[in-house]
């Protein structure tokens, strides 16, 4: 059950879209299921001789009897509260029940107070109510409705509870300001898909990922075409910022300013800062923006920011808190990073990942001298390397790369839900979801390769890999033998071996690297942790030609194994046997 409260200023105005037919003839039966004084409040929706304005000047009547200047610019307050997808239809009495509740909970109308402020609860849907009431009570004064927000969450959980509803998760302050409804109507008329408070939010956050400065910040702003400006104060130094689209203006032709504050809690200045001021490696944040500096190819950037995923995942399985919550930030720009730079195949499901995980980025955990550079960094190269291809060495390592990050928001979700952060641990894991969708598509074409060079692969060297993994992993090893993944990895190893590296020291580090009970899929996880760790190529080239397909399955002969813990040079396009001329 959701509540959600606003302010306005017109009461015969918010009546009338409660009363009349909706935006899409949504409304039916529109009626009164409940009021401060049922006898004095007419109901247009069933009594025909009633009208909306009968019923404005009735609830305004407290407001209107006061001089002008003791009259509140932003007299009604309105809450709709709906029921959960799936829940069964309340009756008119129960939801009748459900808003003098809430009423009585915000402090609107307490249960016993004849002096407390006009409401009515209005219902012209299955699913919800509407509760409208003037914020003047009926002896002039104002209701102390503090935290209003926060106390009609916890009345609708206890309701929840009590009707056997489902119980969703309880807030903690930290989510960014939802779109208020005039936002959202005026996205509708205009034909977006989203208000502009959520397309400067997600902008915004892109901007900052892996910025190496609030000079960078600034321009990267300008550079996605936002209106920026800056409070200063009279020595120059900045105080703050807000943010506008352009086209987006007031009646008044007014560009719509939103502060960075009001965008979310840690895209304010001073929170900003305190991100900036963790800072990244010197090498990163000077060196690498100097002019005429080559930036990282795409593939590259993605290959190196797994390990430091990684490293994160691990960060929250730890007892640092702190720590943890600076590295969910990290990850946070990471995801952001990835997603503005993704190929058109990925790039619409990354982008929810992104926006969902925003949520689980914040929480009151602080992480202001936790230490998360290296992410930071990684998120920062990535920008810098721009737009990947979905295909190639680009594809295979951003399938490299997305696997790593399901894990990591996995873990996300497992430290939320261990702190009781319900909300953050449902966007970590919703975040999850679309990471799966976007690893299966960035993954399709690579492990495809690799499963055909396993086919193609000779009995004897085959069988050499069974007993290598039976030995390293038998716990997992007949569930990877008998799965569609085994022959990649098996064409994986073979790589490894023929790039002079020894399989079974490289599978047993790929699997002490991290548990793998959440993976997803075990083999796909080994296969893109032994590339990385062996320095493989993220694609295997397919056999062209018969005469190519024979050499292919020639066993290489025994090549000297290297001692754990090295790795090969290899050809950035395909692996070379040992001992092959370049």
């Amino acid at each position: 059950m959701v509540p959600d409260i606003s302010t306005g200023s017109r009461t015969y105005g918010l009546l009338n879209y409660l009363y009349g037919p909706g935006r899409r003839d949504e409304h039916t039966d529109p009626h009164l299921v409940a009021a401060w004084m049922p006898e004095l409040a007419p109901d247009p929706g069933r009594d025909p001789a009633a009208t909306l304005k009968q019923l404005t000047d009735r609830l305004d009547l407290p407001v209107l009897a006061l001089p002008k200047h003791r009259r509140p610019a932003r007299h009604v307050w309105h809450c709709p509260v709906r029921t959960a997808p799936g829940d069964r239809h309340l009756t008119d009495a129960e939801w009748a029940e459900v808003a003098r509740r809430i009423v009585h909970a915000t402090g609107i109308a307490e249960r016993g107070d004849d002096k407390a402020c006009r409401w009515i609860a209005v219902r012209h849907a299955d699913d919800h109510i509407h509760i409208v009431a003037t914020l003047k009570r009926e002896d002039g004064r104002s209701p102390r409705r503090h935290e209003d927000g926060i106390r009609a969450q916890a009345e609708c959980r206890k309701i929840e509870k009590e009707w056997g509803l489902q119980i969703l998760n309880e807030g903690d302050r930290t989510a960014a300001q939802r779109p208020t409804s005039a936002e959202r109507s005026k996205a509708e008329r205009a034909g977006r898909t989203e208000t502009p408070r959520e397309t400067l939010r997600e902008r915004v956050r892109q901007a900052l990922a892996g910025a190496a400065s609030e000079e960078d910040f600034f321009r990267r702003l300008a550079e996605v075409g936002l209106r920026v400006e800056k409070r200063l104060a009279p020595s120059g130094d900045t105080l703050g910022y807000k943010v506008a689209l352009p086209g987006d203006r007031n009646r008044h032709g007014e560009p719509i300013w939103f502060p960075g504050s009001k965008l979310a809690p840690d895209l304010s200045l001073p929170k900003i800062r305190q991100r900036l001021d963790a800072g990244l490696p010197d090498s990163d944040a000077s060196a690498a923006d100097r002019s005429g500096e080559r930036a990282p190819r795409p593939a590259r950037a993605r290959r190196e920011a797994a390990p430091v995923a990684e490293r994160a995942a691990s960060a929250l399985s730890g007892d640092d808190d702190a720590d943890a919550a600076a590295q969910l930030v990290g990850v946070g720009e990471l995801l952001d990073a990835v997603a503005q730079t993704s190929p058109a195949s990925t790039r619409k499901e990354l982008g929810e990942a992104a926006r969902a995980f925003e949520r689980a980025t914040r929480s009151h955990i602080r992480a202001e001298r936790a230490d998360n550079r290296a992410i930071r960094s990684a998120a920062r190269g990535i920008v810098r390397a721009g737009n990947a291809l979905g295909k190639g060495e680009d594809g295979g390592a951003t399938a490299m790369l997305l696997s790593t990050m399901v894990l990591v928001t996995i873990a996300a979700a497992r430290w939320h839900s261990a702190r009781g952060h319900a909300q953050q641990a449902a966007a970590a894991q919703q975040a999850a979801q679309h990471l799966r969708a976007a690893y299966r598509t960035a993954a399709a074409t690579p492990m495809t390769g690799m499963r055909e060079h396993g086919r193609r692969l000779p009995e004897p060297v085959r069988q050499r890999h069974v007993g290598a993994l039976e030995a390293v992993l038998p716990r997992h090893a007949d569930h990877v033998l008998r799965g569609p993944g085994w022959d990649a990895l098996a064409a994986t190893l073979d790589q490894a071996e023929r790039a002079g590296h020894n399989p079974d020291v490289l599978l047993q580090q790929a699997i002490v690297w991290r548990e793998l009970d959440t993976a997803d899929s075990v083999t796909d996880v080994l296969v893109w942790r032994l590339r990385r760790l062996g320095d493989l190529p993220a694609t295997t080239d397919l056999p062209r030609t018969r005469t190519s397909s024979r050499r292919s399955q020639q066993q290489p002969p025994a090549p000297k194994h290297k001692t754990p813990g090295t790795t090969a040079r290899t050809n950035p396009s395909a692996p070379r046997a040992r001992g092959a001329r370049r």
